[in-house]
């Protein structure tokens, strides 16, 4: 992960990437949105891969963050330029069913907060929802992610406007407080109701983070199934989205018993993960056991969805931006290594750099933001970079090659894929122009279609593909608890040895490091997945891989 100072390698992403780049304009999929086994596909059985940003707009002054800092225009343009094409927009629930907060103007709503200069900011920023009321800003901020073409899911993420969540705020489960069912589910009806002809809403999230003390497994499932019946009957066109227990990072009570609804093809759940889900494995466990340990209980918890045929949606992972935070940074690269594995959808917490007031400090930063806290500019731009593969899907339906998918092999810390250049080395460059792998039942790595492997002659050497042909080719473990070391052994004395991006790109064969017991070793260089592709091979189909525009922010005011 980056700091303040990249490294080397960090540096090479960034020199691949920018090389090509291009200004693109994303487009809606053909809606409405709809499941097909495991997958999200469009109205065509295209799949539609959800690479969202989520965008708070819950707290106290019930308005969409930064709206006092940028217009709306050039924040949902950024939106883009960052390579999402999809915004998780948080709403509470008395925002739709208190008349009084609905109706109130954002100017008096930021005011009465005593926030009188984010009122000027707005004044300044967007004049034109200074004076709209709360549910009218609501609905601007959707226009505005409408004109830009990104797809919305509307995410119930509270009652009572505020900061959340904690076990006893009073919004923690059904029957809490402040989560009287009724008033929940008049809340779905109306909002599912007011977007029902607004075709960039392709979702809705039932509630965020249930969780506390009176949290039952039956509750959930009556509860949750009306919640889903509610939505469905005001607005059948959206996805509807299921979160789980204990924070959402618990749905194995669905492994042995699934919702029953009255509607199929629109039924997707979601789960969060962070670093600190995990205590404190990140700081004290070699890298490789604290992954290989938290994928395990990962895929107990909510990844078996997705082997049983349901859509799983990781709706909030997030992590320190500042790239200083080491348990992050470990956490971040795992995730990625599953979410490339599985191919995920996934949403990251969060768009925001700053808050209006959040618990009580005025213009808190968000050092999860995606965003700078003044919203000008990507607070990790090697970040961006790093995910712009995973943001496009690499498997399901209607993809080029998805009736005769192949390999790649993936690099988790630079989010590159392994390529063969000239004499047949290999390194790292961008997934859109990857090759074609058969990794096969017996461990070999073969380019498809040439017969050619990958071979490890000794320890320190370019990786190259063999060109001694008759010769057997190496056989390629997948080692440590993490999966991700792709190793063999050197035929002229036997040593073990495992690919390696070294900080030009360039991929050697050298000793396996940080295979276990070590927590302060860093094995992420030596990281890789070797992953299934059915998106276009270069040569053979057009890619479909689309990378953003990375140029200043946008000129334009809304």
């Amino acid at each position: 992960m980056a700091s303040s100072s990249p490294t080397p390698l960090l540096l090479v992403v960034l020199v691949v990437l920018l090389a090509s780049v291009r200004a693109i304009s994303i487009s809606l999929p053909a809606l409405p949105l709809s499941t097909s086994s495991r997958w999200v596909v469009d109205a065509d059985e295209r799949r539609v891969k959800l690479a969202c940003a989520n965008w708070a707009s819950h707290l106290e002054p019930v308005a969409a963050e930064g709206l006092s800092r940028r217009g709306v225009g050039d924040i949902a343009a950024r939106i883009v330029a960052m390579g999402f094409n999809c915004v998780r927009l948080t709403w509470p629930t008395y925002l739709a069913t208190n008349a009084t907060l609905s109706s109130l103007p954002l100017r008096w709503s930021l005011e009465i907060l005593g926030l009188r200069e984010s009122a000027a900011g707005v004044r300044v920023n967007n004049p034109d929802l200074l004076d709209l009321p709360l549910i009218d800003v609501f609905r601007e901020v959707v226009s505005a992610l409408a004109s830009n073409n990104i797809m919305v899911i509307l995410d119930n993420q509270i009652t009572t406007p505020g900061w959340c969540c904690s076990g006893s705020d009073g919004n923690a489960f059904f029957g809490d407080t402040y989560f009287d069912p009724r008033e929940w589910l008049k809340g779905l009806s109306v909002m599912a109701t007011m977007f029902r002809n607004t075709k960039n809403v392709v979702g809705m999230s039932l509630r965020n983070e249930l969780r506390g003390p009176h949290q039952n497994v039956s509750l959930w499932y009556r509860y949750m199934q009306q919640g889903a019946e509610a939505v469905h009957a005001a607005n059948p066109n959206v996805l509807v989205i299921l979160s789980g227990l204990d924070y959402d990072l618990d749905l194995s009570f669905l492994f042995a018993k699934q919702v029953q609804l009255s509607f199929t093809g629109k039924l997707v759940f979601e789960q969060h993960w962070y670093s600190f889900s995990d205590g404190t494995d990140w700081e004290h466990r070699n890298q490789n056991d604290a992954c290989g340990v938290a994928v395990e209980s990962l895929r107990t918890k909510g990844l078996f969805l997705d082997q049983q045929g349901w859509p799983l949606f990781f709706s909030e992972i997030g992590f320190d931006m500042s790239g200083t935070h080491t348990s992050d940074n470990r956490y971040l690269t795992c995730f990625l290594s599953i979410a490339a594995d599985m191919d995920l959808d996934w949403a990251v917490w969060a768009l925001q750099g700053s808050y209006y007031i959040r618990e009580g400090v005025l213009a808190y930063d968000e050092s999860y933001g995606l965003l700078s806290w003044d919203w000008c500019t990507a607070r990790n731009p090697s970040f961006i970079k790093r995910i712009n593969s995973l943001q496009s899907p690499f498997q399901g339906p209607g993809l080029p090659n998805s009736q005769e998918p192949y390999n790649v092999i993936f690099h988790l810390l630079t989010g590159l894929c392994v390529l063969v250049k000239s004499g047949n080395s290999l390194e790292l460059g961008s997934c859109d122009e990857s090759n074609a792998w058969n990794y096969t039942s017996t461990s070999e790595l073969v380019l498809k279609h040439t017969g050619q492997c990958l071979e490890a002659k000794s320890v320190g050497d370019i990786a190259k593909l063999g060109s001694d042909y008759g010769k057997p080719c190496s056989k390629w473990q997948l080692i440590s608890n993490s999966g991700m070391h792709v190793s063999t052994e050197v035929a002229k004395n036997g040593t073990r040895v495992c690919l390696d991006a070294g900080p030009d790109g360039v991929i050697t064969t050298n000793e396996c490091k940080c295979l276990t017991k070590d927590p302060s070793c860093n094995p992420e260089s030596q990281w890789f997945k070797v992953i299934l592709s059915s998106r276009g091979i270069p040569g053979e189909t057009a890619s479909i891989l689309q990378l953003p525009s990375l140029g200043p922010w946008p000129a334009t005011s809304s």
